[in-house]
């Protein structure tokens, strides 16, 4: 939809928490565009019929998508792993990078905290990124439950937050004008 695209040119945490947060929406609803129509589409009254029109469209798209790449129960969609992707090579190009030391110094703040939720995770090995996005969906789940966090947690999400808004603002950098000349490495 127009609105995800416009959120991912202007904030990349906001738009892949975004569409994270869609794909549950599209779950509880049991992939059933009828369900999302009433429970989602709908909802949206300040819409004309046209612009609903669109955005159920889009959830039809999102809905086929998910059951092409089999992440009907679990996981994420190829086009939000490719934004996840993005990031990650923008946070290595960063940290090898002498001229970002403002990143790579917020980098080692958050480490122990990335760190920290790898150990209680289990098996669900996530690269430090990805890691830093699972704790702020979570943040995200527990404050729409309206479930306190500990004194421990909200200063390991705030840690994390500085991290990853640091790095949203470079990825918005490089999208207006390359951080990195790839030439110099011939």
């Amino acid at each position: 939809m127009i609105t995800s695209q416009i959120e991912k040119n202007e904030n990349i945490v906001e738009h892949l928490l975004y569409m994270w947060q869609i794909e549950d929406l599209i779950r509880a609803n049991g992939l059933d565009i009828s369900l999302i129509e009433k429970n989602i589409v709908n909802q949206y009254t300040s819409l004309s019929s046209a612009q609903r029109s669109e955005l159920l469209k889009w959830y039809e798209y999102l809905i086929e998508m998910m059951r092409l790449e089999n992440v009907k129960e679990k996981g994420h969609l190829q086009i939000n792993k490719n934004t996840l992707i993005q990031l990650v090579d923008l946070h290595q190009e960063l940290l090898k990078s002498p001229k970002y030391p403002d990143y790579t110094a917020e980098f080692y703040k958050t480490l122990p905290f990335i760190v920290e939720l790898r150990a209680k995770s289990g098996n669900d090995v996530a690269g430090e990124i990805e890691t830093c996005f699972n704790a702020l969906y979570g943040l995200m789940l527990l404050r729409i439950k309206g479930n306190d966090i500990t004194p421990d947690t909200a200063i390991a999400m705030k840690q994390i937050s500085r991290f990853i808004a640091l790095l949203s603002k470079y990825y918005k950098q490089n999208l207006e004008k390359p951080l990195f000349d790839y030439d110099d490495d011939k």
